[in-house]
C-alpha cells in the first residue's frame, strides 16, 4: 500500500505516523539533550532570567518558522513524483531551468556541494547525539566519568556493526520507543513548566527581539547553539517518499512540536529557579532516582536517531549513483520485500571510522557542538535557494510570491550560517573538510565522466553503418542471444568490435542495450523499454531507469518477451566493454584530477553487478581511453 493511500485509512495513517516518529523525527528529537545548554556553554551569554526567557523564545520561533513553516508547509510540497530530500530538489530544479543551460550548471553545482556537505553532517549527527546521551552517567553517577568514551565508541561501533543485517526487524520498534521518548520529554519538562508557568511568556517572540535588542553580539552568537533545535529537519523533506506529507505533518503537530516545546521550556523553568544546573539541564530536570534509567532511554533515542541517518546516507548514495554524481559501489538489499533498504558497505564503514575519529578528536558533545551547525545551516540555505527555482521556473508562480516565500527563509538561513561560521576555528572546520572532500570526489567523477563520453563519442562509428558494412560480408552465426551494453544510443560498442575482431563471429539475435537514467526517483515498467529493430535480427534497446530504481537490466529485457526477441536465460549473453582511463596532460582537469579519476573509474564496483547481470553469462573486453 502506498503512503499516499495508506494515509487514507485511519489504521495504515496511525502506523505511517508511528514510523515517521522513529524514522523522520529521532535527530530533532534528540536535540533537547544538549541544544539549550550549549547556547549558555562557553560563557557567551549569561543564565540570567531575561537572557533565558530570550533563549526559550528564539527556540520557539526558530522551531517554528523553520521547521512548522519552512518545511511542513512549503519545502513539503516541493515533491519529485512523491519523493524528497536534496537531490530530489536538485533535480526539480535543474529540470524547471533545463532551457537555461549556464543557470542549470550552476545549480547542479550548488546541489552537489550540497549533497556532499550532506555526508559531513552524516558524522557530526551521530557522534554529538549518542555522546550527549551517554554523558548523562556523569550526572547520574560522577565516578563514571572515565567511561562515557569509551562506551559511547561501544554503542557506535554495534550500531554499524549490524547495519549489514537491516533494519527491517529493528525497525518495527523505532517508533514505540520514539513515542516513549517525547512522552519522557514531556513528563520531564511539564511538572517545571507547572510550577513555575511565567517562564510561557517566552511564547512571546517579543522576547526574542528584546534578546536580539539588548545583547545583539552575545545574541547572534547564540544563534549557533540556538539552530541545534532544528537538527534533523531536513528529515522531514528527505523521508517524505516512505510516509507522505499528511503522517509527516500529523507527527510533527500533534507530538513532536508539542513535546519539544513543554521539555524546552521545562529546562528554562527549572533554570530559572536554578541557574546552577546549567551544564546539563536535561538530566537535571530528572529526579535523581530516574536519571540512570533516563540515560538508557536517552542512549536508545540516540541510536535510532543516527540510524535513521545512517540509512538516509545508503539512500542518498544510491540515488547519487544512479545519477553519475559518484561511481558505482556495492550495494545490498536487506530486504526481499523493501526496496528501499539497502546497505552500502563501503558508506557504513567509512562513516564509522569518521565519527569515530570526530568523538576521539573533540571528546564531549558540547566541543562537537562547535563543529555542529555550518553543514546543517549550509543545506537549509541550498534547499531554499532550490526551491525558489522550482516555484518559480517549474510550477510559474509569479515573481514577487517567489522572492516574498523564499527571500524571508533565506534571510533567516543566511543569518543561522553566519553564526555558525564563528565556529569555523573551534570544530566547524570538521564538517566542512568532509564536505569539501566529498564534493571534490563528485565533481571529479562528473567532469571525468563527460570527458569519458566525449572521447568515446568522438571515436565512435554510427551503428546502422557498421552494420550495414558488417552484413555485407556477414561473419558466421552462432546460436544464442548477445546483449551489447553500450553508453550511447545509435553508437557501435567496442564490445562488438572487438568481439568481431578477435572471435569473428556474430550471434543469432543482437541487442545493442543502452541504459538511461532520469532525474525523476520511479519509472514504471510501462514507460521502462524502447526498442527499435536495426534488421538482420538487430534491435536497438533502451531502458529507462528512475533515479530510485534498481538498473535491473535482465529484469527490463523480459519486457520484450512476446515481441519477436528470444531471451532464454541460459543462451543469452552479456558483453560489456572495460573501460581503462589513461590519464593524459592537455586539455580536461589537471593532470591530478585525471589521476583521481581514474583510481575512481578503476576502483568502481564492476558494472555487471550494478545492473544485475547473470555472473555465469558475462564476456568483458577491455579497451583504453585517454582523457
Amino acid at each position: 500500500m502506498s503512503s499516499a493511500s495508506a494515509s487514507k485509512n485511519p489504521a495504515a495513517l496511525a502506523a505511517l505516523t508511528l514510523g515517521a516518529l522513529g524514522v523522520v523525527y529521532g535527530d530533532i528529537g534528540t536535540s533537547p539533550l544538549y541544544a539549550l545548554k550549549e547556547v549558555f556553554h562557553g560563557g557567551h551569554v549569561v543564565p540570567s532570567a531575561d537572557n533565558i526567557l530570550g533563549v526559550l523564545s528564539l527556540i520557539f520561533w526558530t522551531m517554528t518558522i523553520i521547521v512548522s513553516v519552512k518545511y511542513v508547509l512549503l519545502i513539503l510540497r516541493a515533491d519529485n513524483n512523491g519523493e524528497g530530500g536534496l537531490i530530489a530538489m536538485l533535480a526539480l530544479a535543474t529540470m524547471a531551468v533545463k532551457d537555461r543551460p549556464a543557470l542549470r550548471s550552476t545549480l547542479m553545482t550548488v546541489g552537489l556541494f550540497g549533497t556532499a556537505v550532506f555526508y559531513g553532517d552524516g558524522v557530526i549527527t551521530p557522534a554529538i547525539s549518542v555522546l550527549s546521551a551517554v554523558e548523562g552517567l556523569e550526572v547520574a553517577a560522577p565516578q563514571l566519568h572515565a567511561w562515557v568514551i569509551p562506551l559511547t565508541l561501544v554503542v557506535l561501533t554495534g550500531l554499524f556493526s549490524v547495519q549489514r543485517f537491516g533494519t527491517g526487524g529493528i525497525g518495527k520498534a523505532f517508533g514505540p520507543i520514539t513515542l516513549v521518548w517525547f512522552a519522557t520529554l514531556v513528563a520531564l519538562g511539564l511538572p517545571h513548566v507547572l510550577a513555575n508557568p511565567a517562564v510561557l511568556v517566552a511564547l512571546n517572540p517579543a522576547y526574542a527581539i528584546g534578546f536580539f535588542i539588548h545583547n545583539p553580539l552575545v545574541a547572534f552568537i547564540g544563534l549557533g547553539a540556538v539552530v541545534l533545535c532544528v537538527t534533523g529537519g531536513e528529515a522531514l523533506y528527505a523521508d517524505m517518499g516512505h510516509f507522505g506529507k499528511r503522517p509527516i505533518r500529523i507527527a510533527w503537530y500533534g507530538v513532536v512540536m508539542p513535546a519539544l516545546v513543554v521539555n524546552y521550556f521545562g529546562q528554562g523553568a527549572m533554570l530559572l529557579a536554578h541557574p546552577e544546573n546549567i551544564d546539563n539541564p536535561f538530566f537535571m530536570m530528572a529526579p535523581a532516582w530516574a536519571r540512570l534509567p533516563l540515560v538508557f532511554l536517552a542512549t536508545a533515542a540516540t541510536v535510532i536517531a543516527s540510524q535513521a541517518l545512517i540509512s538516509a546516507a545508503f539512500s542518498v548514495t544510491k540515488q547519487a549513483i544512479q545519477l553519475g554524481i559518484l561511481p558505482r559501489m556495492a550495494i545490498k538489499h536487506t530486504s526481499v520485500r523493501d526496496t528501499g533498504q539497502i546497505y552500502v558497505p563501503l558508506v557504513n564503514w567509512g562513516l564509522f571510522v569518521f565519527i569515530v575519529l570526530a568523538v576521539a578528536l573533540f571528546k564531549t558533545s558540547s566541543s562537537l557542538a562547535s563543529a555542529y551547525g555550518i553543514a546543517v545551516t549550509l543545506d537549509m540555505t541550498i534547499t531554499t535557494v532550490m526551491t525558489f527555482f522550482v516555484i518559480r521556473y517549474g510550477w510559474k508562480y509569479p515573481l514577487w510570491i517567489c522572492l516574498g516565500a523564499t527571500g524571508f527563509f533565506f534571510v533567516i538561513d543566511v543569518t543561522f550560517f553566519l553564526s555558525n561560521m564563528l565556529k569555523l576555528v573551534a570544530g566547524g572546520w570538521f564538517p566542512l573538510v568532509l564536505g569539501v572532500g566529498m564534493f571534490l570526489l563528485m565533481i571529479t567523477w562528473v567532469q571525468g565522466r563527460k570527458l569519458m563520453h566525449d572521447r568515446l563519442h568522438a571515436e565512435a562509428i554510427d551503428l546502422r553503418g557498421f552494420l550495414e558494412a558488417v552484413f555485407y560480408s556477414p561473419p558466421t552465426r552462432v546460436p544464442g542471444t548477445a546483449v551489447f551494453l553500450s553508453a550511447d544510443t545509435g553508437l557501435t560498442p567496442n564490445a562488438l568490435m572487438h568481439n568481431l575482431k578477435h572471435n569473428k563471429v556474430l550471434h543469432e539475435y543482437n541487442l545493442f542495450v543502452a541504459v538511461r537514467h532520469h532525474e525523476v526517483p520511479w519509472i514504471g515498467f510501462d514507460k521502462r523499454v524502447e526498442m527499435e529493430a536495426l534488421g538482420h535480427d538487430c534491435w536497438q534497446v533502451q531502458l529507462h531507469f528512475g533515479f530510485k530504481n534498481d538498473p535491473d537490466v535482465p529484469e527490463a529485457l523480459r519486457l520484450l518477451e512476446g515481441r519477436g526477441i528470444p531471451l532464454p536465460e541460459m543462451d543469452t549473453s552479456y558483453f560489456l566493454s572495460r573501460d581503462i582511463v589513461i590519464p593524459t596532460f592537455g586539455e580536461g582537469m589537471p593532470l591530478w584530477r585525471e589521476k583521481l579519476f581514474a583510481s575512481m573509474h578503476r576502483n568502481a564496483a564492476a558494472a555487471a553487478d550494478f545492473l544485475y547481470l547473470p555472473s555465469n553469462r558475462i564476456v568483458e573486453l577491455g579497451a583504453k581511453v585517454e582523457i
